[in-house]
């Protein structure tokens, strides 16, 4: 044994209380620290390890080797009693990639296949980084691992995990560590097809009997032969004459993406504000601030006289630029850095506002969007993103369990 080495013992067996406890009693005779501890339990086993290294301040001179042995007797003897199963491996403590970031790497996949998940990591390793540690997030309504990894450069390793993601068919988010991590954070959410299902303006259109037209319009938008707001002032002209009863009546008709009551409910008890910004109107996103306690709220607003839309709206503009601008003065607002906010959305009026928030997140989003955001996530459930930000799902659903919460 060398003498500077570590000694890494790993226990492994049926999972019952009071394991961990016996083992570094064992331990705490011996003239020796703990150097690095972790522990899982998966599927009803215990996987408990643990770097030891001989304390020559209260034994000084002591021989390293001799130590080590009398350890393993000892804890030979204590996995006889416990049913258990001791390892020992010779070492030098923890391996770090070279030089580099301490990263989150963040896998999302319905199923995640050991195929997808070996690509992925051997995509980090080609990288010349390291996987200090891999946890579950979730196994429900996706299953979700995340990475800590050292020694790996962001982008570097979010270009190329994006591209073995999309072969693989997971979703893949790269964050850099740190305390701003835990740290007081805003989250900005686009709306139509984000928080909630589909478009308000065409759920308006069915009602004023002019969807058709109406669906030209965006379609001539998405081609790129209209800009945003040509785009929202011809369809919104459309709407004239429609009584303003009809947007009540689309309030009820609005439904949530599945997670989105979840997703902000987890987050405020985290600490977090959260804001929603939009290209649709406030008679509809008002409600939503309503029912879902948000904090913020932007979105254009439908000019209504005598009770009847007028085909104009009031006031600026919310488009892509907008976007971005918003979410700036609410960051301020929260007195929170850009490089904490969060922002959410699908669509190309999305991406200013993706690109300058902290961490950009492409929920179900065109093929343009997902190529410049910092994330994306192509599954129907918006409370998936609460994995990408280091939340379980178990934290989630003891919370809820707690206070009687449901989405």
């Amino acid at each position: 044994m060398n003498d500077d080495s570590t000694l890494l013992v790993t226990v492994t067996g049926r999972d019952r209380p009071g394991i961990s406890a016996r083992l570094l009693s064992t331990l705490s005779v011996f003239p020796v620290t703990v150097v690095d501890l972790e522990q899982v339990v998966l599927a009803g086993r215990l996987v408990l390890g643990t770097v030891i290294d001989v304390d020559e301040r209260v034994a000084p001179g002591v021989s390293r080797k001799r130590v080590f042995e009398e350890v393993r007797a000892a804890l030979d003897k204590t996995a006889i009693d416990l049913e258990v199963v001791v390892e020992y491996a010779e070492g030098n403590g923890r391996v770090k990639g070279t030089g580099g970031e301490q990263l989150h790497v963040t896998v999302l996949a319905a199923p995640l296949r050991p195929g997808a998940l070996g690509a992925l990591t051997s995509c980090v390793a080609r990288s010349g980084a390291n996987i200090d540690r891999i946890e579950r997030l979730s196994a429900y309504p996706v299953t979700s691992v995340e990475m800590e990894i050292s020694g790996g450069d962001t982008e570097q390793l979010r270009a190329e995990l994006a591209v073995e993601g999309s072969t693989q068919g997971v979703d893949v988010a790269v964050q850099a560590s740190g305390l701003h991590r835990r740290a007081k954070h805003l989250i900005v959410m686009d709306v139509d097809s984000t928080l909630i299902q589909g478009e308000v303006i065409e759920l308006i259109a069915a009602h004023a009997g002019c969807a058709d037209e109406v669906a030209r319009v965006t379609e001539e938008a998405m081609r790129g032969e209209l800009d945003f707001e040509e785009s929202l002032r011809r369809r919104v002209a459309l709407l004239e004459g429609v009584d303003a009863s009809a947007l009540d009546r689309v309030r009820d008709e609005v439904e949530l993406t599945p997670g989105a009551r979840t997703l902000v409910r987890t987050l405020k008890r985290l600490g977090y504000e959260c804001g929603i910004v939009s290209g649709g109107f406030t008679q509809i996103t008002d409600g939503l601030v309503e029912s879902l306690g948000l904090d913020y709220s932007a979105a254009n607003t439908l000019e209504i006289v005598d009770g009847k839309l007028t085909g104009k709206l009031v006031g600026p503009i919310i488009d892509r630029k907008g976007k971005a601008i918003t979410l700036e003065q609410f960051a301020g607002e929260a007195g929170v850095p850009l490089s904490q906010t969060v922002a959410v959305g699908d669509g190309a009026n999305d991406l200013d506002m993706l690109q300058t928030a902290g961490l950009g997140v492409a929920f179900n989003a065109k093929p343009v969007v997902r190529r410049q955001a910092d994330a994306a996530v192509n599954v129907p459930y918006l409370d998936t993103i609460a994995y990408i930000l280091g939340v379980t799902r178990e934290e989630i659903d003891e919370a809820d369990r707690h206070d009687g919460s449901h989405d």
